[in-house]
């Protein structure tokens, strides 16, 4: 599927604090911990858990939100389709977009069992 600009505004104004709950929803029905959920989010944003709780607090939008985040650099490495979208095939003007996606896939990982160090990704030496 291809993404839209108004897809992209949709997604970039919805505030990550009504988000993050269905997250963790999601994940403790499949074993896996807030703590767990809070440190993919950090090692994808760089938010530490009381960054993370001070933006869920300011009702950020996912715009702000990824504004503030430092991306990490191998966040390149995540692929893969989600919702019907292949996350690298997600075009560069798009780039809130392409990064909430490739979050959802860190979360997706996670819920379905995935272990933490595939899921943390790191470059191949």
């Amino acid at each position: 599927m291809k993404v839209t600009t108004e897809k992209n505004e949709k997604v970039a104004n919805m505030i990550f604090a009504s988000i993050y709950p269905l997250y963790l929803i999601r994940l403790e029905k499949n074993g896996r911990s807030k703590e767990e959920l809070n440190q993919v989010i950090e090692w994808f944003t760089g938010f530490d858990k009381d960054k993370l709780q001070a933006l869920i607090e300011e009702k950020v939008t996912f715009r702000t939100f990824f504004q503030k985040a430092k991306i990490h650099a191998n966040a390149h490495l995540i692929k893969g389709v989600v919702c019907g979208y292949r996350i690298e095939e997600i075009e560069d003007e798009f780039e809130l977009y392409r990064q909430c996606r490739r979050m959802e896939k860190l979360i997706d990982e996670l819920a379905r069992g995935r272990k933490m160090e595939k899921i943390l990704r790191e470059e191949k030496k």
